[in-house]
């Protein structure tokens, strides 16, 4: 789907976006090429990353793949110093690496449970301590990817609920601190977004996708067309005012309650 924003909105900004070989993280990645933005992709597996990244350069981007852990504060250290390498100085950093699987606190390993709170949310306090010295300055902009769980419970996701209610306040902590140096931090968070990995995994059959999307104002799921947007958005200069907001894209669906109530109940 095309952009709804003019071309080259992007044009002459460096961008490492961290979930970028895959998902909401690979979609955003590639509209910031679109939007004339260098990009650098970071996840756990070269491979993906390799694909992803010609895949963007087939379409006329400029990417590069860069692996690491983020849960690793020296690997992703190293794959920010790289990017600077190539790149030069950056200028957007998109913290969009996550983990899930649905489970009840109680059929959950404490290993589990530290896992999505290691990959979220300590993933995301290394990416941007990793960074900060190389974003700070006035315009850059750091976005990270959260959830409607981080202020409403969901059965099945209490580690998930958890990681996104610290990214939530560790974005504002940042917002404050990193201020006065011109960086900007701001969270978007989406609700159900169709066509990834995470709704395959909480919805695994059509009938509860229907059922979910039935539950939501809008009907519907969002398209990850409409999340790289909004993320977009929030990295251009049009939102240089903007920080230490959370920008919920939803389709209203955190109005309503908690509606995974029903998931919940169909797989336990």
């Amino acid at each position: 789907m095309a952009s709804v924003f003019h071309d080259n909105l992007m044009k002459g900004k460096v961008a490492l976006i961290t979930g970028g070989g895959s998902g909401i993280g690979l979609r955003i990645a590639e509209r910031f090429a679109e939007h004339g933005a260098k990009v650098a992709l970071v996840s756990r597996t070269q491979e993906k990353l390799d694909r992803a990244a010609e895949s963007i350069r087939a379409t006329g981007g400029e990417a590069a793949a860069f692996s690491a852990d983020v849960r690793d504060y020296g690997a992703i250290s190293s794959a920010i110093e790289k990017t600077r390498a190539l790149y030069g100085p950056i200028d957007v950093l998109l913290c969009g690496a996550a983990g899930n699987f649905p489970a009840p606190a109680m059929g959950m390993s404490a290993n589990g449970f530290k896992a999505v709170i290691d990959i979220d949310l300590v993933g995301t306090f290394n990416t941007c301590r990793a960074a900060y010295d190389h974003l700070r300055k006035p315009g850059a902009s750091v976005v990270s990817i959260s959830a409607t769980h981080a202020f409403r419970p969901i059965p099945l996701q209490s580690h998930v609920c958890a990681a996104k209610a610290g990214i939530d306040i560790l974005m504002k902590v940042l917002a404050l601190e990193w201020g006065p140096a011109g960086v900007r931090l701001n969270v978007v968070t989406p609700g159900p977004v169709a066509d990834t990995e995470g709704m395959r995994r909480l919805t695994p059959t059509d009938d509860l996708k229907q059922r979910l999307a039935e539950s939501i104002p809008m009907r519907r799921f969002a398209t990850k067309d409409e999340i790289a947007d909004l993320v977009l958005f929030l990295s251009s200069d049009a939102a240089a005012y903007i920080t230490g907001a959370v920008y919920v894209c939803d389709g209203g669906q955190s109005l309503t309650g908690s509606s995974f109530a029903m998931i919940a109940g169909a797989q336990t």
